[in-house]
């Protein structure tokens, strides 16, 4: 099963659990950290995370989770249908999980991964934040400036 993925930054991380949390009728959270929250929800099928990390609020990137290898293969050959450059990581630790993702850029520059996670990490990962506001998580700076460019 797939499972759309989405990350927004959030100024008032205690706020918006509050209203998430109504928002989805009282689902408890999958995750809980001090600065990031995330919702694996079955109705509506959604990885809805927040984060309270520095990057300006709003939606952060979109995604596609999946559940196999066979899954994350058909998403990246997806990105390249689309003809859009992708950039591959391989056990990479973002958002308090190790995960194989790949990230593409849209013409519209919004970031979309597409990710498979392998197990939990007890910390955040690679942060862009410091360097680019708007970058999706943990992707590698070089790689999404790269890809927008050619968008």
């Amino acid at each position: 099963m797939k499972r759309m993925h989405i990350h927004v930054s959030v100024e008032n991380l205690d706020d918006s659990i509050r209203f998430y949390r109504a928002m989805f009728g009282n689902a408890e959270p999958a995750v809980l950290k001090p600065d990031y929250c995330k919702w694996e929800l079955t109705d509506p099928a959604v990885n809805f995370a927040i984060s309270q990390r520095g990057a300006r609020p709003g939606v952060d990137h979109i995604g596609i989770q999946v559940e196999s290898d066979a899954e994350l293969a058909e998403m990246n050959a997806r990105f390249a249908a689309a003809q859009l450059p992708v950039a591959e990581q391989t056990g990479t630790t973002c958002c308090y999980a190790k995960s194989d993702k790949a990230w593409t850029i849209d013409p519209q520059g919004v970031a979309w991964e597409t990710f498979r996670t392998l197990e939990a990490a007890p910390v955040f990962g690679t942060s862009h934040e410091a360097a680019v506001a708007s970058v999706a998580c943990c992707s590698p700076v070089e790689s999404v400036v790269t890809l927008r460019s050619r968008a």
